[in-house]
């Protein structure tokens, strides 16, 4: 019988702590569907690598680092990088809406001060409605 270890079960818990906290702060709608997924992907794998040691093992020597450790803190790092990456983007987007919308905004709030403006309705147009009423 094959008993495991006490780093994988510190993985198990961990892995089913994060699952259950991004779960949690969708629930909440704290946390979008969108990120969540990458989130619990990102679990899944951590987990497979915990429990797979032949797997972690065969990674370690594929990608010639020292230790399984190092490997599995390795892709940690990956993927808060590409997540750091995919949050750039996304907040870069945003900005470049934000500054549109402003941009937006800015020339209705001019174009309501115009109307509301006296005097706004005396142009050529009013005035040949005011007079056929």
């Amino acid at each position: 019988m094959h008993f495991l270890s006490r780093t994988q079960i510190i993985t198990a818990l961990g892995a089913v702590a994060l699952a259950v906290l991004v779960l949690e702060l969708v629930r909440r709608r704290r946390l979008s569907e969108e990120y969540s997924l990458l989130w619990l992907i990102s679990t899944a794998v951590i987990a497979v690598l915990g429990f797979s040691t032949p797997l972690l093992s065969w990674i370690t020597r594929a990608l010639g680092i020292l230790g399984e450790s190092s490997t599995v803190f390795a892709a940690g790092l990956a993927f808060l990088t590409a997540m750091l990456l995919y949050v750039s983007v996304r907040m870069s987007r945003l900005g470049f809406e934000n500054h549109a919308l402003t941009r937006e905004l800015a020339l209705l709030r001019h174009e309501v001060e115009r109307l509301r403006a006296p005097g706004a309705g005396a142009g050529p147009a009013s005035a040949g409605r005011e007079g056929g009423a």
